[in-house]
């Protein structure tokens, strides 16, 4: 049986030009998951009989390229582990090639966010989350031993009383520097598998023009995918390389996997995702 990495690869080379969309959907926006309650869940209260998720495309875009991410190279699951947990990289990837999306975001809402960062109430018999925001708040921010750097900064006055800074981030940031003079930002806990850069919504159309590789903590990392942002429809959506192809995916469309013949227009850049190249 293939896995759903191997099915969307092999829909690219059976792909012919007026079809180039992926045979199935993947990962569609929202989800529901219906509880197999027992006898004893009578007496429980609340009573969830399921459980409705919203406003997904926050987490869906990164899950699906930290989905690529792992079956890219055969060592980023055991390193991954190594940040995540291997029970949570294992049952990943089970679900994804299982084609159990909602179930999947569960996992990521349960194991890796914070309840603060999403929204929850109970209608009628259903347990709703909401995860209407930022996709960094949703995703990136619960990276901190993969993604957490230090930085120092030193102000050029003697008699400044905070004249050296050290500030320590979970994201990385692609914007303007202050008056002090910075170090060069570090990771904490060594060169990780991937990196995301927060592009702070560039043009989409800048995407034929970012570097294609990143020279970070003497290692080199490859463009593997970004998440982009609809400023109209307050949606994220994301595109990745495999083969040498770009596939945008979008969950809330009926088709939300498509080979790309240029990047998306009208849309925003939200991150860009780097993958550590294999050392030979």
């Amino acid at each position: 049986m293939k896995t759903l990495f191997e099915e969307i690869k092999a829909s690219i080379k059976n792909n012919y030009n007026q079809d180039r969309s992926f045979w199935r959907p993947v990962l569609p926006w929202g989800g529901v998951f219906t509880i197999k309650a027992g006898r004893k869940a009578v007496s429980c209260t609340p009573l969830y009989v399921e459980i409705r998720l919203k406003n997904t495309c926050t987490i869906d875009g990164f899950l699906m390229l930290l989905y690529v991410i792992l079956n890219e190279n055969e060592n980023f699951p055991r390193e991954l582990s190594l940040h995540f947990g291997r029970e949570f990289v294992d049952c990943f990837l089970y679900l994804m090639d299982t084609y159990s999306f909602t179930t999947v975001k569960l996992l990521w809402i349960w194991d890796k966010m914070e309840k603060q960062q999403y929204k929850s109430e109970v209608h009628k018999a259903s347990l709703i989350i909401d995860l209407f925001g930022n996709e960094h708040d949703n995703f990136t921010k619960n990276l901190e031993n993969l993604m957490s750097t230090i930085q120092e900064s030193y102000c050029s006055n003697w008699r400044c009383p905070t004249r050296v800074q050290e500030d320590q981030q979970r994201t990385i940031n692609i914007n303007c520097g202050g008056l002090r003079e910075f170090s060069q930002r570090i990771f904490c806990h060594g060169a990780p598998p991937f990196v995301v850069l927060n592009m702070q919504h560039w043009k989409s159309e800048d995407l034929a023009y970012v570097p294609y590789y990143l020279d970070l903590s003497d290692h080199k990392y490859l463009l593997e995918g970004a998440t982009l942002f609809n400023k109209e429809e307050h949606h994220y959506s994301a595109a990745f390389q495999i083969d040498g192809h770009w596939m945008h995916y979008d969950g809330l469309r009926n088709v939300n996997l498509i080979l790309l013949n240029k990047p998306p227009e009208f849309l925003l850049l939200s991150s860009l995702v780097y993958i550590r190249a294999t050392e030979k």
